[in-house]
């Protein structure tokens, strides 16, 4: 990697302060919560950093995201307490899973401390973080695992090495990823899946390869459809290679069964292959929207709540915590927020809603 990929982990390594203990604890009292369109809301996805020590072409191209991008100092973070604090909020509202993103997470500094936080509140009984792998380590994976954590999901482009470290664009290399992922297996946070964003004429003809190497092993394997998240990533409907192109390419080698969503609200249509030899997943949100089943709020590093991935701005809560206002209050402001909410992006996009301002995906996480 490059000097200023190790150089931004280090600093936010160094800076970063991390509050012990959740504030006291308000009533377990849970409320159904529905948006205009009915949608309840069940899951919340934190990103704990705006850094990342990839620069992946996609979503934080080197181009834009250079050694003098000006990261977030480490006040304006929400602190461990603050994330937690939220979050108890968020549950009484009906939010009972939590993924923790980034940037990359683990560049945040005892990332474990925030997970045993979470895993303490009332109501929440799935967390969940996913990672570039780059930095899991067997200790900090058993780590975040007796800290609550339960599940791991790891991005992985390309079997190719040229191909991923072209992608990756700092020249990672793809069997640390694949040790990563062995790693977060051993240590109990499974089952780990495994992302591929599929982009035309630069990874897609590894898309066999892929589901080769993961058929008959314990890992889900999910394709991605390229999205249009952000205005940094440069994208056109030309590039994006369709759920039914990949399908068909899987099917056609190795037949496919679809089964059924293991919950409410998940984005992945999964698959399963004809011989029981594992599963696959595929996320559509460009060609198959499931705006209808979206149950998500984003929470970004310095405390903006998003209601969509490509919302175009946020709603600040950071000032609403450091402003003294009462829990009370500030589920009143989360709730009303729920209930006007009728986000339904990619059902409605058009050859000139990709081009409309929107929050990066490197800031809210994918």
């Amino acid at each position: 990697m490059s000097t200023a990929q190790y150089s931004d982990h280090d600093s936010h390594q160094k800076d970063d302060q991390v509050s012990q203990k959740p504030s006291t604890t308000l009533t377990t009292t849970t409320t159904t919560v529905l948006d205009t369109l009915a949608r309840p809301l069940r899951d919340l996805r934190i990103s704990v950093t705006d850094r990342c020590n990839f620069r992946c072409t996609y979503c934080m191209p080197k181009e834009l995201f250079g050694p003098n991008f000006a990261f977030l100092p480490q006040n304006a973070l929400l602190s461990f307490e603050e994330i937690t604090q939220l979050v108890r909020l968020f549950a009484q509202l009906g939010v009972t899973k939590v993924r923790l993103t980034g940037g990359e997470p683990l560049l945040r500094r005892d990332l474990y401390k925030l997970v045993e936080m979470i895993h303490h509140v009332h109501g929440i009984d799935d967390i969940a973080l996913t990672t570039n792998g780059s930095l899991l380590t067997p200790k900090l994976a058993h780590t975040l695992k007796e800290a609550g954590l339960q599940r791991v999901t790891i991005s992985l482009d390309s079997l190719d090495d040229e191909i991923f470290m072209r992608m990756n664009d700092v020249s990672f290399p793809v069997q640390k990823v694949l040790d990563a992922i062995a790693v977060a297996d051993d240590a109990g946070l499974s089952p780990v899946k495994v992302n591929m964003v599929v982009k035309r004429g630069v990874n897609d003809k590894g898309i066999l390869a892929m589901a080769e190497h993961f058929r008959n092993t314990p890992y889900v394997l999910r394709f991605i459809e390229y999205m249009d998240v952000g205005n940094s990533n440069g994208w056109r409907m030309d590039d994006v290679v369709t759920a039914s192109e990949i399908l068909s390419t899987i099917g056609d080698v190795w037949p496919l069964t679809p089964i059924d969503a293991s919950r409410h609200g998940e984005v992945a249509t999964r698959y399963r292959y004809a011989d029981g030899l594992g599963e696959i997943g595929v996320i559509a949100s460009v060609t198959r929207a499931f705006c209808g089943g979206c149950t998500r709020a984003r929470l970004s590093s310095e405390g903006q709540l998003y209601t969509c991935l490509f919302a175009g701005k946020g709603r600040d809560l950071r000032t609403l915590l450091r402003s003294g206002a009462s829990e009370q209050e500030i589920v009143e402001v989360l709730e009303n927020i729920w209930h006007i909410r009728n986000d339904r992006y990619s059902q409605l996009r058009t050859e000139a809603t990709p081009h409309l301002p929107k929050v990066e995906m490197s800031h809210i996480g994918g």
